[in-house]
C-alpha cells in the first residue's frame, strides 16, 4: 500500500480530471459568443449543460460499477476517447438540438467516466495520507478554471467557438489517452477479493444492502443539495459579471480566481478531514458555502467579484473530496466505484439544476439575484441533511476472509 506508484495514480487522476472537467466547463465561456453567433437563446445553450449533468448522473453509477468489475483503466480510457470524439462532433453542430444532444449527452457521459473510477481507485491505493491524496486528485480537477477556461476564452476570441471547441477536443485526446494508460487497479484488489474484504468497516455488506442503507441515501441527498447550491453560481457568474459591464477576459478571470482558491480549499479541507473527521468538516463547509454563494448577489465590481470568488472557490471545492473520505470509511473497498458513482450521480443531478434555472431566471427577470438567494436556501438544506448522517457501525473482522 506504500508503493511509490500510488503518486503516479494521483497525478494521472488529477490530469484526467482537469482536462475532462475543463472541457465540459468551457461551455460557460462559450455561452455568450455562441448565442451571438448562432442566435440560439442563453437558456437553450445552458440546457446543453443541464443535459450534460443529467448524462453524468445516469452514467456515474454505470462507470463506477464497471470500474469495480474490470478495473479503472479501461473505463477512463473509454471516457477519454469518447470525450474527444464528442467535442469534435459538437463543434460541427448545425442546430441547437443537435448541439444539446452531442455536447450534453456525450460529453456529460464521457466526463462521468473519470470522476468515480479515479476517486475509487485513489482511495484504494492509500491507507495513510488518504485525505491528501484524494484532495490532490480533486485539486487537479480544480485546475480546470485556471487552465482550460482561460485557454477557451483566448481560443474563442481569436478563432470563434467552433474552432476553439475543436482544438480543445484535440488537446483532450493528446493528454487524456496517455494518462489513462498509467492507471492501475489498487494492489489490494489485485491481490484478490478475499483480501479486499478485510479492509471494510461493514464486512458482510452486499452492494444491494449498501445502496439501500440510510448512510448512502443521506450522502446522496446531501451531495445533491450541495451541488445544486454552487451549480448556478459556477455556471452563470461569468455571464453575470459581463452584464455588470466587466469585459469578457476579466470576467473569465473571476472563474480562474475561484479555481485557484479551490485548489487550496481542496487540500485544506482534505487535510482537516483527516485530522478532525470528514463529516464534521463537511457540515461546517456546507454551511459556509450557503452564505458564500449568497454574497455574489451583493457585488457588481471586479474587486467584489474577486473577493467572493476566493471565498466561494475555497469552500465549495474544499467540500467535494470529503464525500469520498466518508464513503471509504463506511463501505467496502470492493464497491467503492459503485458507491462513489452513486453519490456522484446525485451530485450531477444537483449540478443540472443550475444552468437551466439560472438561464430561466435571467431571461424572465433580467437579474441573477434571485438565483443566488435560491442557492443559499439549497445550501442550508444540504447542511441540515448531512448533519443527520450516522456512520455504519464497525464489525469484527471475519476470520475466514484472511485464512
Amino acid at each position: 500500500m506504500e508503493s511509490p506508484y500510488r503518486w503516479v495514480i494521483v497525478a494521472a487522476g488529477g490530469l484526467l480530471g482537469c482536462v475532462a472537467v475543463g472541457a465540459m466547463f468551457s461551455l460557460p465561456v462559450f455561452l455568450r459568443p455562441m448565442a451571438q453567433d448562432t442566435g440560439w437563446s442563453v437558456t437553450g445553450i445552458s440546457t446543453a449543460m443541464t443535459i450534460g449533468f443529467l448524462a453524468m448522473a445516469a452514467a456515474s453509477m454505470v462507470w463506477g460499477g464497471l470500474s469495480d468489475r474490470f478495473g479503472p483503466r479501461p473505463v477512463v480510457l473509454t471516457g477519454a476517447v469518447t470525450l474527444a470524439v464528442s467535442l469534435t462532433l459538437a463543434s460541427r453542430a448545425s442546430s441547437l438540438v443537435e448541439f444539446q444532444l452531442l455536447f450534453g449527452l456525450l460529453v456529460g457521459a464521457a466526463t462521468a467516466a473519470v470522476f468515480a473510477p479515479m476517486m475509487a481507485c485513489v482511495t484504494g491505493w492509500f491507507e495513510t495520507q488518504r485525505g491528501l491524496a484524494v484532495s490532490l486528485v480533486s485539486a487537479g480537477m480544480g485546475m480546470a478554471p485556471m487552465t482550460m477556461a482561460p485557454l477557451a476564452a483566448w481560443l474563442v476570441t481569436d478563432h470563434g467557438w467552433r474552432s476553439a471547441m475543436l482544438i480543445i477536443a484535440g488537446i483532450a485526446a493528446a493528454l487524456m489517452i496517455p494518462a489513462a494508460l498509467l492507471v492501475r487497479r489498487p494492489p489490494v484488489l489485485e491481490a484478490g477479493a478475499a483480501q479486499a474484504a478485510t479492509d471494510a468497516t461493514a464486512l458482510g455488506m452486499t452492494v444491494a444492502e449498501a445502496l439501500r442503507s440510510p448512510q448512502f441515501v443521506t450522502l446522496m441527498l446531501a451531495n445533491f443539495f450541495c451541488c445544486a447550491t454552487h451549480s448556478g453560481p459556477i455556471f452563470h457568474t461569468v455571464t453575470y459579471a459581463v452584464t455588470c459591464g466587466i469585459p469578457m477576459v476579466a470576467a473569465v478571470s473571476i472563474y480562474s480566481v475561484e479555481g485557484l482558491a479551490g485548489m487550496f480549499g481542496r487540500i485544506g479541507f482534505g487535510l482537516a478531514g483527516d485530522r478532525f473527521g470528514a463529516q464534521r468538516i463537511l457540515v461546517a463547509g456546507l454551511l459556509a458555502q450557503a452564505f458564500a454563494v449568497l454574497a455574489y448577489a451583493f457585488v457588481g465590481q471586479l474587486g467584489g467579484f474577486y473577493a467572493v470568488a476566493v471565498l466561494v472557490g475555497f469552500i465549495y471545492a474544499g467540500t467535494m473530496p470529503l464525500y469520498a473520505l466518508i464513503i471509504r470509511e463506511n463501505f467496502p473497498l470492493r464497491m467503492m466505484g459503485t458507491i462513489i458513482g452513486g453519490t456522484a450521480m446525485a451530485g450531477s443531478l444537483g449540478m443540472s439544476t443550475g444552468p437551466v434555472l439560472g438561464g430561466l431566471i435571467y431571461d424572465n427577470f433580467g437579474s441573477y439575484a434571485p438565483m443566488y438567494v435560491a442557492s443559499w436556501g439549497l445550501g442550508l438544506a444540504a447542511t441540515l441533511i448531512l448533519a443527520t448522517f450516522r456512520p455504519i457501525p464497525a464489525k469484527a473482522p471475519i476470520q475466514a476472509a484472511v485464512a
